[in-house]
């Protein structure tokens, strides 16, 4: 098989999707190492060097874990917003208000993004309204923080709407309200930016929509110590590709290794090329 870290972590996160015995022997088949609880220093340096859509660094900070905020606030590809939130300590999860604890490293050594010009003098929604370009307004939208935040936005956009400009900005945050972003609107390159951005519907959509395969089931291998609460869902999407496809055929296992090194497409057209060879 293609001798990477990506391959076993690609084949291994499928393997979790059929039965053990199985699984067992497809292991020792293809040479991939029995699974093991990993170490969370181990998948925080897997998920460093990765690169990764938006809305997974949100799946993360939804578990409000300040050790995994604290991942997510050195990752190259947080954004602004995000690294505000962490060192304020506000909550990601579904219905948690309460202020979280903060990593004491970030406490000492971190430093917040700088507020807008004039941002404390005008509040959020004023700031908001005020912005006519698109850099401003992208430092504007990083200020909503959290679910009263959105609430006040929404709010505010439905009694009169915010400016083109603010509304593309709070667009492309991965944490904006799937509702507040219908109720912006829609049109066919605004859908091909907030796709661009990195902004998913969920696991299940990033694991049978999005390509190459090798890359998304190596994100996805990392779920059950940095997303635990949604990795589930990827799995569900998967799994009965997987039983139909693969099972215990070890050949088909076989092709499929070899084929992740070079294969362009998604999962689910991985599985199903795979199972179709062997």
């Amino acid at each position: 098989m293609h001798d990477s870290g990506t391959t076993q972590r690609a084949v291994g996160f499928l393997l979790r999707l059929i039965d053990t015995e199985d699984a067992a022997g497809v292991r020792r088949r293809i040479g991939v190492p029995a699974a093991a609880a990993e170490e969370r220093r181990i998948t925080y340096a897997v998920l460093k060097q990765s690169w990764v859509p938006a809305s997974v660094l949100l799946w993360i900070l939804e578990q409000d874990d300040p050790e995994l905020n604290a991942v997510v606030y050195g990752h190259a590809w947080a954004d602004p917003a995000m690294r505000r939130a962490v060192l304020r300590g506000i909550p990601f999860g579904p219905g948690r208000t309460d202020t979280l604890p903060v990593d004491d490293v970030l406490l000492r050594h971190a430093d917040e993004p700088p507020e807008p010009e004039g941002f404390a003098g005008r509040g959020l929604v004023a700031t908001l309204r005020a912005v006519t370009a698109m850099k401003p307004a992208r430092q504007a939208a990083s200020m909503v923080l959290g679910h009263r935040d959105w609430r006040t936005v929404t709010e505010a956009d439905r009694e009169q709407p915010l400016p083109g400009y603010a509304r593309w900005a709070l667009s492309l945050r991965p944490d904006c309200p799937p509702d507040l972003r219908a109720q912006f609107g829609s049109h066919a390159k605004f859908t091909h930016r907030v796709r661009e951005a990195g902004i998913l519907t969920g696991p299940g959509e990033y694991a049978t929509a999005h390509g190459p395969a090798a890359q998304v089931l190596k994100v996805l291998s990392l779920g059950p110590v940095m997303f635990p609460a949604r990795v589930g869902e990827a799995e569900d999407a998967l799994r009965p590709l997987v039983r139909d496809h693969l099972a215990g055929r070890e050949e088909a296992w076989a092709v499929l290794a070899q084929l992740l090194g070079t294969f362009h497409g998604t999962a689910p057209e991985l599985i199903m090329t795979a199972g179709a060879i062997a």
